[in-house]
C-alpha cells in the first residue's frame, strides 16, 4: 500500500489526536472516512443538492439526514389542523415525501407563555407548528407518488421531475 505523508500544523495536532482516540488508534481510517463524507457532500453541493435534515415521529423527536433538493413545499392552515407536505429528490433519484400534521387541539400548553416571550410567535401562528406528527416516506419513482400526496402536489412534482436539478441560464 502506498504511503502518503500529511503535514499537520501544531495548532491542528489536538484535532488529529482526538480523531485517533475516537477511532481506536487508526488515524488513517478516520481520515478516509472524513474525506469520503467531504467528497460526497461537496460533489452533491456542486450538483445542486443540499444536506437536508428532517424531523420525524411524534413532535419531531428524531431527525434524519440525506442529500437532496426541494421540489415543492405546500402547507394548509385549516380550522382544525396545520398540514405541510414537502417533496424532495434525493441524490440517488429517490423521491422523499415529508409530511407534518399538527392538530390545533393538541397545541402544547405546558409552557408558561407569559414568561416565555418567544412563544407569542407560536401562539399567533407567525411560525409553523413545531408539534404534531411528522412522517417521511421514500418512493422510487414519480409514478409511485400518485395517490400518496394531494393531486395538485403530484402534478407539480411530475411537471418538474424530468428537468435538470439546476438550469444554467446564458443571460
Amino acid at each position: 500500500m502506498p504511503n502518503k505523508t500529511v503535514y499537520v500544523s501544531d495548532d491542528d495536532l489536538p484535532l488529529f489526536q482526538r480523531a485517533q482516540e475516537l477511532v481506536g488508534g487508526n488515524l488513517s481510517g478516520a481520515i478516509v472516512t472524513a474525506l469520503r463524507r467531504f467528497i460526497e457532500l461537496e460533489e452533491g453541493r456542486q450538483a445542486g443538492f443540499d444536506e437536508i435534515v428532517l424531523a420525524v415521529g411524534h413532535n419531531g423527536a428524531r431527525q434524519v439526514r440525506f442529500s437532496g433538493t426541494l421540489l415543492t413545499d405546500w402547507h394548509d392552515t385549516g380550522d382544525k389542523a396545520f398540514r405541510r407536505v414537502r417533496v424532495y429528490r434525493s441524490r440517488k433519484d429517490k423521491y422523499v415525501v415529508h409530511s407534518q400534521r399538527s392538530k390545533w387541539s393538541e397545541y402544547p400548553t405546558e409552557t408558561n407563555w407569559i414568561k416565555d416571550f418567544g412563544n407569542w410567535r407560536r401562539m399567533l401562528g407567525v411560525t409553523e407548528p413545531d408539534w404534531g406528527d411528522f412522517t417521511m416516506d421514500i418512493y422510487d419513482s414519480i409514478s409511485d407518488l400518485k395517490g400518496k400526496v394531494p393531486d395538485h402536489i403530484y402534478e407539480r412534482v411530475a411537471g418538474i421531475a424530468d428537468r435538470p436539478h439546476i438550469e444554467d441560464l446564458d443571460i
